[in-house]
């Protein structure tokens, strides 16, 4: 967990020095989600969703390709729908959530497409493995929220990726390799925090 938070912390203030024209969100945990969906025994998809996102965004709504996004997803909310469910794929049979709480995305491109709709590449980083993925991406909305009065951003983000490139193989003739995700984000304009305040950060 250390390593991440000094890897978290060097991209969250990174971008103050080096894009200070860049505007600074925080993820609103209360109103993010990340859906999942994987097919079980080729019947129907289990699908399940993990509340309490946090992270951040910087955004340049002139020049989208130098925004940049980090979030960390906590584990211990998946919700499958079942306890039993939850337990196993929170067992050490999948993710191993007890040793690795925490899986994380980190942006390392964006390249604007037709309209409100970008690309976001990345790392994603689950129990001990790392990949590179892809978002697809589309800006929901961009204005001042009408009930916070703050700067607010919406954004929906779809991606797929295979189990297997994260060393999560069991029962491949029960669970499908494709993990589909759909993440929902709103994130509020705020003051980025101070240098001293992230690296204080346990």
């Amino acid at each position: 967990m250390k390593s991440i938070t000094v890897l978290m912390a060097i991209f969250f203030w990174a971008p103050a020095q080096a894009m200070a024209a860049l505007d600074f969100y925080k993820i609103d945990s209360v109103h993010t989600r990340v859906g999942l969906h994987i097919m079980h025994a080729g019947f129907s998809p289990s699908i399940g969703t993990v509340s309490g996102p946090e992270g951040h965004i910087w955004f340049d709504d002139q020049d989208i390709s130098q925004s940049s996004v980090a979030i960390q997803i906590p584990l211990s909310r998946l919700d499958m729908g079942d306890a039993e469910w939850n337990q196993k794929i929170l067992s050490t049979t999948y993710l191993s959530a007890e040793k690795f709480p925490v899986a994380t995305f980190v942006s390392t491109s964006v390249q604007a497409l037709e309209g409100k709709n970008f690309t976001v590449e990345g790392t994603l980083s689950l129990s001990d493995k790392s990949i590179p993925i892809r978002f697809n991406v589309t800006l929901n909305a961009h204005k001042r929220h009408p009930l916070t009065f703050k700067q607010t951003i919406g954004l929906q983000a779809t991606t797929q990726f295979s189990r297997k490139s994260l060393g999560i193989d069991a029962w491949p003739s029960l669970i499908d390799d494709t993990v589909f995700i759909d993440v929902a984000i709103e994130a509020n304009k705020e003051t980025p925090p101070l240098k001293q305040d992230i690296s204080n950060a346990h």
